[in-house]
């Protein structure tokens, strides 16, 4: 891995509060809905909870493991089995994200946006031996996108659209709107199309189009489209991870996580054959960010592929290492984003190859990560398309993503490609010439 200078910024922005008392009072919430639930009554739960459950209970080995998990898991967790994780989806799966308000010591109000509310209640968990095991399973994965995929639709409705309020919770409200335009986002309704400026949720119908939101064109402008030389940023996102020479197989394990390109593309070799020795950049969206995809070089689409995956299995780990900008050394939350480079090879995710007449094959990889259960691709096999054009988008949470290029060509990035730091779409973020180069695998 490449050694990038640090900020300050966050590196769990959006997917851990900030606010550990945010945070905390978010989990025993749900902790305590799930204790208020009455005993015995059918039905227990919402029908895809239920569903959900038939699947796991049906099954003796996952049964075992979630079992395990709740025994290995940190003494911090307080989602203690698997009936209260089930009440506490009851409670979140009806509706859409919102801000958790809370007081903090001195009794002052505090609230953080809450966009990837079913990862808070999974984040502990999968950070065990017994979870590596079980959210890597088919079975698991199967019954669990069935769950997400139930609250996808449910955030495609007009009543999704509860939460884009201005009252305290919404997402238009001051603390919201401070949120969303943090990190040089921009004005709200000069950085974005809104279909109603004037009306308090701007219009959106529901939550996934609010997410899904089109941002304006002078607002995230291309720079030198003519220049084949350089590379814009495809998402508006969080630099994560810069690694050269890259290999076609790696073993990966706990800080020594590397890319294997076979098993990021597909496990075929004509498809990652082409990158091998090659770059590959690395950054992750929070749910606050603008969540569709931009080409980031003009060319032509030779490959365009969703493959299924996993959701919340990470590589479990002994916590936040000493040099953690955010969490305390040990701190065993938000293993999920230090999994980063693993999962690439893991969760469920889109690939598109863009063929460059300078710079040869580049790849885009959009990961799905916890709740964002779809990767939505928008253009076609053969299609040219422009640098800045718009080839696909996530719905539902937060994401990753990687850009990858091959050996034959040298990709210096800009000086503002710092681990981090937060990056606007269509911005450049590297220039590439020319390199003699013999790959090797």
């Amino acid at each position: 891995m490449a050694d990038l200078p640090k900020t300050t910024l966050s590196r769990y922005g959006g997917w851990l509060p900030s606010s550990r008392r945010v945070h905390e009072r978010f989990i025993q919430k749900h902790v305590d809905l799930a204790g208020q639930r009455p005993k015995g009554r059918a039905p227990l739960h919402i029908p895809a909870v239920e569903e959900f459950e038939r699947a796991i209970k049906s099954d003796q080995e996952m049964v075992d493991l979630f079992h395990q998990i709740f025994l290995q898991a940190s003494p911090e967790n307080k989602i203690k089995s698997l009936d209260t994780l089930l009440f506490s989806l009851d409670h979140i799966l009806p509706y859409p994200p919102k801000f958790h308000i809370a007081k903090d010591k001195d009794g002052n109000v505090i609230g953080e946006p809450i966009g990837v509310p079913v990862y808070l209640l999974f984040d502990l968990l999968s950070n065990t031996g017994a979870a590596y095991d079980l959210f890597r399973k088919p079975a698991f994965n199967t019954a669990l996108k069935a769950l997400l995929d139930s609250w996808g639709k449910y955030l495609q409705t007009d009543d999704s659209n509860r939460s884009l309020t201005d009252k305290e919770g919404g997402w238009f409200s001051p603390i919201g709107l401070a949120s969303l335009e943090a990190h040089e986002r921009g004005v709200f309704n000069s950085t974005y199309v809104c279909p109603d400026p004037n009306a308090v949720n701007r219009g959106y119908r529901s939550w996934d189009e609010f997410f899904t939101r089109e941002v304006q064109p002078e607002a995230r402008p291309v720079h030198f489209p003519e220049k084949e030389d350089l590379v814009h940023s495809a998402c508006e996102s969080t630099v994560y991870r810069i690694e050269h020479h890259v290999k076609q197989h790696d073993q990966f394990w706990l800080k020594s996580q590397k890319y294997s390109l076979y098993n990021m593309l597909g496990s075929k070799e004509e498809y990652s054959k082409p990158f091998v020795g090659g770059t590959i950049y690395q950054a992750f969206l929070s749910p606050q960010d603008y969540h569709r995809w931009r080409a980031p070089v003009s060319g032509k689409i030779v490959r365009a592929d969703i493959l299924p995956g996993t959701y919340y299995a990470v590589v479990p780990d002994d916590g936040a290492e000493k040099d953690d900008p955010d969490l305390k050394h040990h701190d065993p939350h938000g293993a999920l984003i230090r999994s980063q480079a693993w999962i690439t090879q893991a969760a469920a995710r889109a690939i598109i190859y863009i063929e460059n007449p300078f710079i040869g094959l580049v790849g885009f990889i959009g990961v799905g990560m916890a709740e964002v259960s779809t990767c939505d691709i928008t253009v076609r096999l053969h299609q040219e398309v422009e640098v800045g054009q718009e080839i696909g988008m996530f719905h539902f949470g937060g994401s990753s993503h990687t850009l990858i290029f091959g050996p034959e060509v040298k990709v210096e990035f800009a000086d503002t490609i710092i681990l981090d730091q937060h990056v606007k779409v269509n911005s450049i973020i590297a220039q590439v010439s020319k390199q003699p180069f013999s790959a090797s695998s």
